[in-house]
């Protein structure tokens, strides 16, 4: 009689309490998880946009390094080549003759424009506009 009556004293979990914390833990896992990935979405971009002004800041320094350029309109100057920079970026390099004089007339006055463009699968990620002058 006694095992008849600490049997019916006993209380465990109903099934519904069992189904709503597991419904709870699910909530709580998903937020979890879309949090984890957003966060690991944020450091992907914001190591790409490091890598792409990295390598635009390099091309700058390689133009500025390489003799000036009088004689094409506009002028040209060598890219970093493909080889030397990580899988999936490349560079569009656009030069500029600039008259500060606005005479209109076809000769260099002795200040270029120069904007790097890094891409990274195509997809533009950071741009550097500089300019270079004659000394």
């Amino acid at each position: 009689m006694k095992k008849a009556k600490l049997l019916k004293e006993e209380k465990g979990f109903t099934l519904l309490e069992v189904v709503l914390s597991l419904a709870i833990l699910g909530i709580v896992a998903a937020g979890f998880l879309g949090a984890l990935a957003t966060g690991s979405r944020a450091i992907s971009i914001a190591d790409e946009r490091a890598t792409a002004e990295s390598i635009a800041r390099t091309q700058m320094e390689y133009v500025r390094i390489q003799p000036y350029d009088a004689d094409n309109n506009p002028p040209v100057y060598l890219e970093i080549s493909g080889s030397e920079l990580p899988d999936g970026y490349s560079i569009v390099l656009n030069t500029m003759r600039l008259d500060p004089k606005g005479d209109g007339i076809d000769t260099d006055d002795g200040i270029q424009s120069i904007t790097v463009v890094v891409q990274h699968h195509g997809e533009p990620v950071f741009d550097l506009e500089g300019y270079r002058t004659y000394r």
